[in-house]
């Protein structure tokens, strides 16, 4: 009788000890996984997210006449140019402050996420005499951040209007100079957009070709997906050029006008 009873102490003993290493294992098991999924799930998403070599469509010249802002005066020491950047340019007019909403979008999805990149700017433009407003302007954004890269540059109205009218859009100035749309220019002075700019379902029923010339600040969507997506083409299109890598395919919105007529 005392065997017996030895004998299943002993092995319930030993079942409650197998039950607590598999509960063990099984710990350890599920712990691995979700950090690896941790891990390898950002990785993944980069990846997919991240054009391959030779297999993206390098983002549209919508315009070749773009002026540069030599003789603007600038809130930097250093002399403030478009040529040989890739500038986001904006008009903020001489009522900055009017523009808070739409610069701190700018900053926010578009600044921080690309600052690291080289020869990336921000240009906002403004009338002579609003210095002070852009200092006002620029600490309100800045939050102690660095914003080294982001430029005010003042001119006459008469030159501002002048660069932006050399700008492909179909809006305007308001009374003040000022709109809260962006524009993207490239190294060699080229304005970057789309040509064709249709959904899916757009070009399902022949819809009329439409283009994307410019970014509204203040349409959050446009800008997180968009104006994020197609700075990051361009991004990627310097990086190959500068590898030897880049197979040049950029439509121009010249080029398919001509080929159209």
């Amino acid at each position: 009788m005392v065997v017996k009873t030895t004998f299943f102490i002993f092995a319930k003993a030993s079942n409650l000890s197998l039950e607590r290493t598999n509960t063990m294992d099984y710990k350890k098991i599920g712990r691995y996984s979700i950090l690896g999924v941790l891990f390898f799930l950002p990785v993944t998403f980069l990846l997919l997210l991240y054009p391959a070599t030779h297999n993206y469509t390098p983002l549209d010249i919508v315009n070749e006449a773009v002026l540069d802002i030599n003789g603007f005066s600038s809130n930097s020491e250093e002399t403030i140019t478009l040529k040989e950047h890739i500038t986001v340019l904006g008009f903020f007019g001489n009522k900055p402050m009017h523009k808070l909403t739409t610069a701190s979008n700018l900053k926010e999805l578009v600044y921080d996420k690309f600052k690291g990149f080289k020869k990336f700017q921000v240009v906002i433009v403004m009338p002579e005499g609003t210095e002070e407003l852009a200092k006002k302007l620029k600490k309100d954004i800045a939050l102690y951040e660095d914003l080294r890269f982001w430029h005010f540059v003042f001119a006459s109205p008469e030159k501002i209007a002048t660069v932006f009218n050399h700008l492909k859009h179909k809006i305007q100035l308001d009374a003040n100079y000022a709109t809260d749309n962006v524009f993207i220019i490239d190294k060699d002075l080229n304005q970057r957009g789309r040509i064709d700019d249709r959904t899916d379902n757009d070009i399902e029923r022949n819809a009329v070709v439409y283009g994307l010339n410019f970014y509204n600040c203040i349409e959050v969507a446009t800008i997180k997906n968009k104006m994020s997506e197609d700075m990051r083409i361009l991004f990627t299109e310097y990086r190959q050029k500068r590898k030897g890598e880049f197979n040049s395919e950029t439509r121009r919105a010249e080029d398919l006008k001509s080929a159209s007529n």
